[in-house]
């Protein structure tokens, strides 16, 4: 899987652990914000990935997909655990995020087999590279726990290869998953700007207003890196971006 570049030398928060890190209240409350939103989203697409399971065309499809959502589930858990561990409640950490991406997952809900894994390849690939860039910011405790959940879960070839097989097999499909792919691109990067527009703690880290934050030239760039990647998988899918 296709994923943006991301600098790899670590100043400022980034060099420090979670206890010097959150001597800062804000920058706490950041990553308390940031657990509770990549937790839900990881419920979400356990919640997804089992309901997509239904659409599988074989017996074989369907067991591929149940052990990816046991994956995503299992990320859940670590997320979870780890709210935990730093005294925040998760139920309360991840409810100021539920409605924003119910909206995105009701309003972008596939029509069938073939959408559903689009949508998990170039939806969830989207908010992974998010998640990767601004883990880079993060101090070396959480970094490592965000990095390990963003681990994929094998949706990426699979989805690549059931695709291409699909186009291969009827060119007319590529023009229409094409079009979805471009739909989702849209809907996921509104819906990400909406969730961090409504937690000041978190959108202040991102430009900068936390040491070690984005300034709004480096935001203008990771969204670049984030296209630019986007790009490069609908090319592994067989689709124009």
């Amino acid at each position: 899987m296709e994923t943006p570049d991301i600098a790899t030398e670590h100043t400022g928060i980034a060099a420090q652990d979670w206890d010097t890190a959150s001597a800062d209240p804000q920058y706490r409350a950041a990553v308390v914000d940031l657990l509770g939103a990549l937790a839900y989203g990881e419920l979400a697409a356990f919640e997804r990935l089992a309901e997509d399971a239904k659409l599988a065309p074989t017996l074989g499809d369907k067991a591929e997909l149940a052990k990816m959502a046991s994956a995503e589930f299992h990320h859940f858990e670590q997320l979870r655990n780890r709210l935990t561990a730093i005294d925040a409640e998760p139920t309360a950490s991840m409810e100021p995020f539920a409605q924003a991406l119910d909206d995105f997952h009701r309003q972008t809900a596939p029509s069938d087999w073939l959408e559903g894994l689009v949508k998990a390849y170039v939806g969830d690939s989207i908010a992974s590279d998010f998640y990767r860039e601004v883990a880079a910011r993060l101090d070396s405790d959480t970094r490592a726990l965000v990095l390990a959940v963003l681990d994929d879960t094998g949706h990426g070839n699979f989805a690549v290869e059931k695709v291409r097989a699909a186009i291969e097999a009827d060119p007319r499909v590529g023009g229409r998953l094409a079009l979805w792919a471009r739909r989702l691109m849209g809907e996921a990067l509104s819906q990400a700007q909406r969730v961090v527009a409504e937690r000041d703690a978190l959108s202040t880290m991102l430009v900068g207003g936390v040491a070690g934050g984005f300034d709004l030239a480096a935001v203008g760039e990771m969204f670049s890196r984030i296209t630019k990647a986007h790009t490069k998988r609908m090319a592994a899918l067989g689709l124009a971006a």
